[in-house]
């Protein structure tokens, strides 16, 4: 790991106290970048700044971010910038899901999903590009938004139906988004996992037992594994972070609209 790789990057991350966030927080500040720690549950958030901050290398804060409300989003970016002076990459990774099978979707379900992982994004991605637009391009290099897709924008199944179309639209917002940005020197570019054993993986491990899709938990693990990935294990978040920080780091200058897949060879069938 070069520690000087993201030196100068100023970094906000949604749904950064856990799981993937939390991995790439860790990682982003090993490589020199300060990072904003913006989730729901600030003690958590804080904790993990705290342990950032001794670590050395890159600086962390904690801002308590509701990411369904602009408001949220506006203020999580303030606080970079008040921070750090500037916002340099965005990481859109706060998400949730609840399975249901198609006939049992209601509308709480619905909106719940579709805000979090869907309209966040939206508002995470302007309210971060609005900032960027207003600090003007920067002399060598774009800003940067990330946002965290899934396997299941190209994998329909029929027990998560309303996380999968919110992954579509998690897509079609980084392609829109690039094109939308460019003219801004912002690129837009994500990432895709497939399975992640992450606190989000071990709830939804639980929910397919609950509403009898599988019959024991650790079976959509071990299915999953059997039938779908090349790669004959699960992920873990360190299996990821090394994408993300590819995508904050000025290697990726030259990526615009990309959705890289992270997936155990899923997306192979």
């Amino acid at each position: 790991m070069d520690p000087n790789r993201l030196q100068g990057k100023n970094i906000l991350i949604t749904g950064a106290a856990r799981g993937m966030g939390a991995a790439n927080a860790e990682n982003f500040a090993a490589q020199g970048a300060n990072v904003c720690l913006g989730d729901l549950d600030l003690d958590a958030a804080q904790a993990l700044a705290t342990q950032i901050n001794a670590a050395g290398n890159g600086r962390a804060i904690a801002v308590r971010m509701d990411v369904t409300q602009r408001a949220g989003n506006a203020a999580a970016v303030a606080a970079t910038v008040e921070a750090f002076g500037s916002i340099n990459v965005g990481v859109f990774n706060a998400g949730l899901n609840k399975p249901r099978f198609f006939m049992d979707i209601d509308e709480d379900n619905w909106d719940m999903i579709m805000n979090v992982n869907t309209k966040a994004m939206w508002l995470g991605m302007q309210e971060t590009a609005r900032q960027m637009i207003a600090q003007g391009p920067m002399e060598d290099h774009p800003y940067k938004l990330i946002n965290v897709g899934s396997i299941a924008s190209r994998k329909p199944l029929v027990d998560v139906t309303v996380y999968c179309t919110s992954k579509y639209g998690c897509l079609a917002l980084t392609h829109c988004g690039a094109i939308g940005l460019a003219e801004h020197k912002i690129t837009v570019n994500g990432y895709a996992p497939g399975v992640v054993v992450t606190p989000l993986w071990e709830q939804l491990d639980k929910d397919l037992v609950d509403i009898g899709f599988k019959e024991r938990e650790g079976q959509a693990y071990d299915d999953i594994v059997r039938d779908a990935l090349q790669i004959k294990r699960v992920s873990y978040p360190d299996d990821i972070v090394g994408t993300a920080s590819f995508l904050a780091s000025d290697d990726s200058d030259y990526m615009t609209g990309q959705m890289i897949h992270i997936d155990g060879g899923w997306c192979i069938q």
